[in-house]
């Protein structure tokens, strides 16, 4: 089949940025220090794309082009463009300088020597002071664990102690984000907190950031929890972040999840999994990346929105939209509940977990999560039962089309405690079931287009 044969109820209404609440998500706005991507051209977006808060780069060699001048102007309009359209950056501090010996990309050496470090804490000093009260998120390098092997626990946790007594000179109640781990390395984070842990440094540590890039998300769960406790032993009071993830939308030869056949529809399904993963375990959720980024040695397409090779946007992607839907849908008054117990009776692994609202039990989301995110648009009717749920008017939203479903035709009866539905059409990426009365207002029209239709995207 293509799409849920379901009563269409209406659609969700997502609301403009600035009108949202500040809440788990942001979008990556990263690589604007190498000009990989053109802020003005992208910018028109921002004010559709529903999250408050944006991941940017400090780029440290194009802020200091010559020893001891600095050249600001770049990262001011960025920093203003993002705060003027209702968004609050984050900044990523790195990479190196090549006018001091320092490598600037992914990968890069962490320098270590007098001068360099000296250059660095400077410059450190000098970006703390100019956004403070604009920015006040820092997050110490990227991805130290990447590369060629060139970088100790040591190297980094050097870098983090230098880096947070320059923050906290200029900015005390800054807040302080290390790790940006590719994946998540236990040994290596286990060997850079003992050494924050012997320098005392660990109280000002606020989240761990890591980044999870696996072909199913589902599959970096286990190693999610293995980290957070990990943290967890270490300080309680620290919290892990998703910093940076993403899947690009065609066969790639470089950069994360390469060599697979993605596609539009497979890379949406990707991302909605990520973004309901990171919420079910109450972690803050940075998805790489709003726009294809135009690298050296080839054009990346992990962006939300496809952009030619001038840089300007082409059109909105399924992904900007499901990103769109799930910020809108899942605000700070939504939890999770991943104590809800439920039946279905699908041979398919399926991951689940409740929606809360206060006290009650709003529904829950739930996918296919025994495999990688595919292009098929095949939905599989279930029979699902939900213990201790009482939905008085219950509907399915695809999180991908917004779409919202009538499901009153199939909601049983309510015995015992539970409550349960036959016939729910689901797939391997997030549905929602969910009491119609939680959703955004505005979410049960039925829009009609010009040719008379009610379709939106390929089915």
């Amino acid at each position: 089949m293509s799409g849920p044969v379901m009563e269409l109820a209406g659609r969700l209404n997502p609301l403009p940025t600035k009108y949202n609440a500040p809440g788990l998500w942001s979008i990556g706005c990263e690589t604007l220090d190498r000009d990989y991507a053109d802020f003005d051209k992208y910018r028109p977006w921002l004010c559709e794309i529903g999250a408050r808060s944006a991941r940017i780069q400090s780029g440290w060699a194009k802020c200091e082009p010559e020893a001891g001048k600095y050249d600001f102007g770049w990262l001011d309009h960025i920093v203003d463009g993002l705060i003027e359209e209702g968004l609050t950056p984050w900044m990523s501090l790195g990479y190196g300088n090549p006018v001091y010996g320092a490598e600037k990309s992914l990968g890069s050496r962490i320098f270590s020597d007098d001068r360099t470090m000296n250059a660095w804490r400077k410059y450190v000093n000098a970006l703390v002071t100019r956004y403070r009260g604009k920015v006040n998120e820092w997050e110490i390098w990227n991805e130290p664990n990447l590369g060629r092997g060139n970088n100790s626990a040591a190297d980094y946790a050097n870098l983090v102690i230098a880096t947070v007594a320059e923050i906290k000179k200029v900015s005390p109640d800054a807040v302080i984000i290390a790790g940006s781990l590719s994946r998540m390395p236990l040994d290596f984070t286990s060997d850079f907190l003992d050494i924050l842990k012997k320098k005392n440094v660990l109280g000002d540590i606020d989240y761990i950031s890591f980044h999870p890039y696996f072909e199913n998300p589902d599959d970096a769960v286990d190693g999610i929890l293995e980290l957070a406790e990990l943290v967890r032993s270490y300080n309680p009071d620290i919290k892990l972040f998703m910093g940076e993830c993403g899947c690009p939308c065609v066969l790639e030869w470089g950069h994360a999840l390469r060599y697979h056949e993605w596609s539009e529809y497979s890379q949406a399904k990707w991302v909605a999994r990520r973004m309901l993963n990171d919420w079910s375990l109450g972690i803050r959720s940075s998805i790489f990346t709003f726009v294809d980024l135009q690298y050296p040695n080839m054009m990346q397409s992990f962006g939300m929105l496809r952009t030619n090779l001038l840089k300007e946007v082409v059109y909105r992607r399924p992904a900007f939209y499901t990103f769109r839907n799930i910020v809108n849908v899942f605000t700070p008054g939504l939890v999770p509940d991943r104590t809800l117990e439920y039946d279905c009776n699908s041979a398919r692994e399926l991951s689940l977990t409740g929606v809360r609202i206060g006290e009650d039990i709003a529904g829950a989301v739930m996918w296919f999560s025994d495999k990688l995110p595919s292009d098929a648009l095949d939905f599989q009717e279930v029979d699902l039962t939900l213990k201790g749920v009482a939905l008085a008017e219950p509907v399915l939203v695809d999180l991908i089309t917004g779409r919202v479903y009538n499901v009153k035709r199939y909601r049983g009866d309510v015995m015992a405690g539970r409550q349960k539905f036959t016939g729910l059409q689901l797939w391997d990426s997030p549905m929602l079931l969910i009491d119609m009365k939680f959703l955004p207002e505005g979410s049960v029209s039925v829009p009609v287009n010009s040719d008379g239709s009610v379709r939106d995207m390929k089915y």
